[in-house]
């Protein structure tokens, strides 16, 4: 680590005594330790109790079973609306239900996704052109299914030599280029997918075995809300209720479409926050957090997007002692290469999270616990860390952060945090040197 930097502080919650530091005021990329600065901001702003709101609305009359219009499905930004505990499958049984209780057996019209909540910049500030496809970059948006993921689903040819076949969910906005080839039965397949920088089309190649099972790789989405409408649309047909229209953006149709005043079908409460964020820490989903950015920025301006999220935390870190130069939010997931946080901003944050009883018990039941959950399941294992520690891991190139709370031998809690940049060693033996760090935290004695 000579030509990397370190930027370290631990501190007692019990004392205030500060224990360590090294460049504990420097700046810092945090990965996804930012995600600690997002939780926050939200849990400051939203509650902990807060669920995000979905209807289903129309504008137009049934006749004999046929809703004679559109269905319209607004959002305020639910990201649970996936698979994870079956929820979209849950959520979309409720709305079959819900219009066959209202005589609707046909809607004539399309399904149509109203993302008014949120501004139009799915992506996040300073993220890379050069893994926009993948799953972990995916755009947020007032609507979102799957966590805005398609499935690639790529089948061998008949023959070695035939070109394989390649199909993606419906809805993704993304066309492909498939230029994978059937290879030899037994041997090694090997799948890589890539993305145009100037035009949405996925660029599939390699090769697939000729016996090898179907293959799924995932991609991010083009436009959330399309894809939200066409799986919604899909899953009403699936549940006896005919659909003539197809799904559609009302960014796209609105022009030319008379606004009326709607009425509520359905409506779908999300999980609370403190769930919502235990699954946004343990397993560092990037599509949660900057959700809960937007999110914030909707509550305190009553404009959702990042901007307004970013200023609103401003505020509330300010009020906290924590100055506006020293940080830089980009994004709220730690994805961008923008962001920059000291170890001492952090260290106040758990200080402050602890200390604050609205605060103390949901924000450390989402983070990870040491050789047991979430991104530190494999770590610490077998020392006094494990299942002591609780703390957010960050991982972007050349970057790695830990931070979180720790009880010493003597049961003394500590807050720390452990941030590396610049560094060219294997990133493995930089996360080796920080759990040794906090090993030795656990293993500290003597108040």
């Amino acid at each position: 680590m000579e030509q990397g930097l370190w930027g370290v502080e631990v501190k007692s919650l019990e004392t205030g005594r500060l224990l360590y530091a090294r460049n504990a005021r420097k700046l810092m990329m945090p990965a996804s330790n930012m995600k600690i600065v997002t939780l926050a901001a939200a849990a400051e702003t939203l509650g902990w109790d807060y669920r995000f709101k979905t209807t289903l609305e129309t504008d137009a009359p049934v006749h004999d079973g046929s809703l004679e219009g559109d269905v319209i499905i607004r959002g305020s930004g639910d990201p649970t609306i996936n698979t994870r505990g079956n929820r979209a499958a849950a959520v979309f049984d409720e709305w079959a239900a819900a219009l066959q209780r209202a005589g609707i057996e046909r809607i004539a019209g399309a399904v149509i996704g109203d993302d008014q909540a949120f501004d139009q910049a799915g992506l996040g500030q300073g993220w890379s052109w050069d893994y926009l496809q993948d799953g972990y970059a995916a755009p947020v948006g007032a609507l979102q299914f799957n966590e805005d993921i398609a499935k690639i689903t790529i089948r061998p040819g008949l023959w070695p030599g035939d070109r394989a076949t390649a199909e993606i969910t419906p809805g993704a906005g993304l066309a492909i280029l498939n230029r994978i080839t059937t290879g030899a039965p037994k041997s090694a397949s090997r799948i890589e997918v890539g993305r145009r920088s100037h035009e949405a089309v996925l660029d599939l190649t390699g090769t697939i075995a000729s016996d090898a099972v179907p293959a799924s790789r995932d991609a991010a989405v083009v436009n959330p809300t399309m894809f939200f409408a066409q799986a919604a649309k899909e899953a009403l047909v699936s549940r006896g209720i005919a659909v003539g229209g197809s799904g559609a953006d009302l960014d796209d149709i609105r022009q030319w479409r008379p606004e009326a005043p709607r009425r509520t079908l359905a409506e779908s409460l999300s999980p609370p926050l403190r769930d919502i964020a235990a699954v946004m820490m343990k397993v560092s989903q990037n599509l949660y957090a900057e959700t809960l950015l937007k999110a914030v920025g909707a509550a305190r301006a009553g404009t959702g997007s990042a901007e307004s999220g970013r200023n609103a935390a401003r505020e509330i870190f300010a009020g906290w002692g924590i100055q506006p130069g020293g940080y830089v939010q980009a994004d709220g997931s730690g994805l961008s290469r923008y962001d920059f946080v000291t170890a001492e901003m952090i260290v106040t944050l758990l200080d402050r999270m602890h200390r604050d009883p609205r605060h103390r018990d949901a924000f450390a039941g989402t983070l990870p616990i040491a050789g047991k959950d979430g991104t530190v399941a494999t770590r610490m294992k077998g020392t006094r860390a494990e299942s002591n520690a609780m703390a957010k891991t960050g991982s972007i190139a050349n970057v790695r952060a830990l931070s979180g709370y720790v009880r010493t031998r003597d049961g003394e809690t500590l807050a720390f945090s452990i941030l590396a940049n610049s560094f060219t060693i294997p990133a493995a033996t930089v996360n080796w040197i920080a759990d040794l760090a906090v090993e030795r935290l656990a293993n500290h004695g003597g108040r």
